[in-house]
């Protein structure tokens, strides 16, 4: 989908300035124990899965409807991993500057074959947590700690 409805109204009057924006990102888990990525059509890395909610729906919404839009993978979201304002701003190719408060979700998949979904993503696919494609260290952190039995509601800088 890419840029939802709402953001590029904000950006009509705000133009390129920093907008401090939700985020949820799903670490989604096969019964295999794998995890699905995305390799990202705007920056061409692996990834994990993740959007902007859309005003007035729940995380868990968020990250199922992202996951499904992006993998035409349905999942269910067990618990939040990780609540974490992340530490940099992001520019995008347009010039476009967002920081994120990130949530975090554990989710479990429940049908669906992986496959390129939407515009968004050039691959998508499923790792064993032991070969995991390169990945920025946001990506590495919130998989390790969705594998971790109790969620992390408090981080000072970690994983960002």
């Amino acid at each position: 989908m890419g840029t939802p409805d709402f953001i590029r109204e904000l950006r009509e009057t705000a133009g390129h300035q920093l907008l401090f924006l939700p985020g949820v990102s799903a670490i989604v888990f096969d019964d295999e124990g794998r995890v699905l990525l995305g390799r990202r059509a705007d920056t061409g890395n692996w990834s994990i899965i993740g959007g902007i909610p859309e005003p007035g729906e729940q995380p868990a919404m968020t990250a199922e409807r992202e996951v499904y839009e992006e993998t035409a993978v349905r999942c269910e979201a067990e618990r939040v991993v990780l609540v974490q304002a992340l530490p940099e701003p992001v520019t995008y190719p347009n010039g476009d500057q967002c920081q994120y408060m990130d949530i975090t979700l554990r989710c479990r998949a429940t049908g669906g074959e992986a496959r390129v979904n939407d515009d968004e993503s050039l691959e998508v696919g499923w790792f064993s947590v032991d070969a995991l494609p390169e990945l920025r260290e946001f990506a590495r952190f919130r998989i390790k700690q969705a594998m971790e039995d109790e969620p992390t509601w408090f981080q000072r800088g970690a994983g960002a």
